[in-house]
């Protein structure tokens, strides 16, 4: 049996209508602890801050030990991308030097690691969707501290599958499918970013995702050697305002009144820290490697909102 071990994300976000920093770390974490029970071959151990703070060498050294996890996923992260611009120690000692450490950890007891990391090493101004061998460009502090994180984790465990994701939404946790959904209920207008574009994720998708691989590592099943830098993001794409409307749509749908939705440009909607236009990811090498293909986004909204709606 795979026992993974996942710690939890630390950093907070921005505005309902901002299109906000992905991978959510602790979306992503509770996704994972809530799809592993149904896995009788895996068994996931989650560590709070408490009990393991990868920016401190001594407690990773401590739940390695007291866990003896057999596959490590490292879902913790600074995600404060505006805050970021101002609070770059942080930024980095989380997403790069917490990395490093959680990576190596694993690597000195031969556990191979899963890390999460983000659309945002990329700029966004390419045309068409990112695949893995696009050199990164990333425009953000948020983006440089997580692609020096990735370069970390290579440098300092060989067995790693670093998972790019983005725009990742899920019924718990601070997210846009619970910001947006709870502004609604005040009746005003939202205007939400329609001229970006990305692949929502359904954080339990991609929990199931990561536990398919996380089995896979285990059983030696992977294709060839399988450690790499893949791309895994909900099929298909729209912008932040076609996720909010598809969402509205749902709540319509189980009785929710509805909401004017308002589409606005990047430019009216500052932010400290720029937001990619395009943040499409190509996830074919993910499916080939792997076998795993994430559901329509539109799947994961409508489970989503019918968690959220329901009562």
């Amino acid at each position: 049996m795979a026992r993974t071990m996942a710690p939890l994300a630390h950093g907070r976000e921005g505005s309902v209508c901002e299109p906000v920093a992905t991978p959510r770390g602790l979306t992503a974490l509770r996704a994972l602890i809530e799809a592993a029970p149904s896995r009788s071959e895996i068994k996931a151990l989650a560590a709070g801050r408490a009990a393991l703070d990868v920016r401190d060498p001594r407690s990773i050294e401590r739940a390695f030990g007291d866990l003896s996890p057999t596959i490590a996923v490292n879902t913790a992260a600074y995600t404060a991308v505006d805050k970021a611009e101002t609070d770059q120690d942080a930024a980095f000692s989380l997403n790069r030097d917490g990395a490093r450490a959680f990576a190596a950890a694993a690597a000195r007891r031969n556990i191979p690691v899963i890390h999460l990391s983000t659309h945002y090493v990329f700029d966004g101004t390419k045309p068409a969707p990112y695949v893995e061998s696009d050199a990164p460009r990333p425009a953000t502090v948020f983006g440089r501290s997580k692609l020096e994180g990735e370069h970390a984790v290579r440098d300092a465990n060989p067995q790693h599958v670093i998972i790019r994701t983005g725009w990742v939404f899920g019924p718990t946790g601070q997210n846009f499918a619970t910001k947006i959904l709870g502004a609604a209920d005040g009746g005003a207008p939202l205007r939400v970013v329609s001229d970006q574009h990305g692949n929502p994720t359904y954080a339990p998708h991609l929990a199931a995702a990561i536990l398919d691989v996380a089995r896979m590592i285990s059983a030696g099943d992977l294709r060839g050697s399988g450690w790499g830098t893949y791309h895994a993001s909900g099929t298909g794409v729209t912008s932040w305002h076609g996720l909010a409307g598809e969402m509205f749509e749902c709540a319509a749908k189980r009785g929710r009144r509805g909401v004017l939705l308002e589409p606005i440009a990047s430019a009216d909607y500052p932010t400290q820290a720029p937001r990619p236009k395009n943040s499409e990811l190509d996830c074919a090498k993910f499916e080939r490697t792997f076998g795993l293909r994430l559901p329509a986004w539109q799947q994961g909204v409508a489970d989503c909102v019918a968690r959220l709606t329901t009562g």
